[in-house]
C-alpha cells in the first residue's frame, strides 16, 4: 500500500527545485499551506526531516532530504511515462507470448521462433505449447497473444490468418491392404478400428467427418499424442489418423508404419494463426502476424 501520493512527492520536488514555499506555490498554483502540510506529512511518514526550514533564509534539503528527492523524481518521471499512451510504443522491448498446438510444435515453432527473433530482436517471445482449449482460454485471458493453431472451436471472437490447409492422413501397419495405396477416402476406413486423439475437439471433428459419410467409426484407442498414436498403429492395434506428419516411416519404438493421404476434400483442414478480438493487440502484433504468414508459407 502506498502511504504518499505523487502529488506530496510533486510538491517536495518543487520546494527544492524553487528553495522557497512561496515560489514553489506560485509554480504549482496551489496554497502555502498546502505545500506546508505535504512538507509535515512526507516528514513524519519518513520520521526524518527533508527540508532545513529557516525564518528568513532559503529552504535548504537535509542530507536525508537530498537522497529523498533524487529518488521522488525518478519515481515522478517513472510515473509520467506510465501515464503517456505511447510510452509502450516507444519502449526498446516488447513482449509476447507466441501459444502453439502441441502436434504442430515440431514441426512450426522452433523455425517461427528463429524467424522472429531475427527479424524482430527487440521482441522477446515467449512460446506455450498446449491443446486446443488451453490455447483458446490463455488467448481469452490475455496470457497468450498469437497462436499457430488448427481452426477448430474458434468462434468470432478471434481474429484468424490462414498459414494454409492440409489433409488427414492414415497411420497405417505395413501388412494393411490400404497402405499400398497412394490414397483413401475415410470410406476405406469406416470399418477399420481407429486411433484418434485424445484431444476433445479434434475427436469430435474426426467422427463428426465420418458421420458426413454415412459412416460410424470404431473408436479403439485415444492417444494422448501424436507419437503415441504412431505406435500403437505400428504396432497394429488399429489405423491412427491425424494432420501432421512425422517425416518418417518408423514409430518411436524402431516399428516401419505407412502414412497414407485421406483425399476427401471436406477433410482439409486450415491452419491459422489466431488472436482474441478481445484483447487489443500491442504495437508489434500486426507486423509479426504478416511476418508470421510470409514465413510459414514458405516452410
Amino acid at each position: 500500500m502506498l502511504y504518499l501520493t505523487l502529488r506530496q512527492l510533486e510538491y517536495v520536488v518543487a520546494i527544492a527545485r524553487a528553495e522557497s514555499l512561496t515560489v514553489a506555490a506560485q509554480t504549482l498554483n496551489v496554497s502555502q499551506p498546502a505545500l506546508s502540510v505535504a512538507i509535515t506529512q512526507v516528514e513524519q511518514r519518513q520520521g526524518q526531516k527533508i527540508f532545513i526550514r529557516r525564518k528568513g533564509t532559503p529552504i535548504t534539503l537535509t542530507s536525508f532530504g537530498r537522497a529523498f528527492v533524487v529518488d521522488a523524481e525518478t519515481l515522478l518521471a517513472d510515473a509520467e511515462r506510465l501515464e503517456n499512451p505511447k510510452t509502450l510504443a516507444n519502449r526498446g522491448l516488447h513482449h509476447i507470448t507466441l501459444g502453439c498446438f502441441d502436434d504442430l510444435a515440431p514441426t512450426y515453432l522452433a523455425p517461427t521462433l528463429l524467424h522472429l527473433r531475427t527479424k524482430f530482436p527487440s521482441v522477446d517471445v515467449t512460446p506455450k505449447v498446449s491443446g486446443f482449449e488451453d490455447l483458446a482460454m490463455g488467448m481469452q485471458n490475455g496470457q497468450i497473444d498469437i497462436s499457430i493453431t488448427y481452426d477448430l472451436g474458434l468462434d468470432a471472437s478471434f481474429g484468424k490468418h490462414l498459414l494454409g490447409t492440409v489433409s488427414p492422413h492414415a497411420f497405417l501397419h505395413p501388412s494393411d491392404l490400404l497402405s499400398e495405396r497412394n490414397g483413401i477416402t475415410l470410406k476405406d476406413l469406416s470399418d477399420r478400428p481407429l486411433i484418434l486423439s485424445e484431444q476433445g475437439l479434434s475427436i469430435r471433428h474426426m467422427i463428426n467427418l465420418f458421420r458426413a459419410q454415412g459412416a460410424l467409426p470404431q473408436v479403439v484407442h485415444r492417444a494422448a499424442s501424436l507419437e503415441v498414436m504412431r505406435s500403437l498403429a505400428a504396432n497394429n492395434e488399429g489405423v491412427g489418423i491425424s494432420y501432421t506428419i512425422p517425416p518418417t516411416d518408423v514409430s518411436y519404438d524402431g516399428k516401419p508404419l505407412r502414412t497414407v493421404s485421406i483425399n476427401n476434400p471436406e477433410a482439409r483442414e486450415p491452419i491459422v494463426l489466431v488472436r482474441s478480438n478481445l484483447n487489443p493487440p500491442t504495437l508489434p502484433i500486426p507486423d509479426i502476424i504478416d511476418s508470421i504468414q510470409q514465413n510459414i508459407s514458405g516452410l
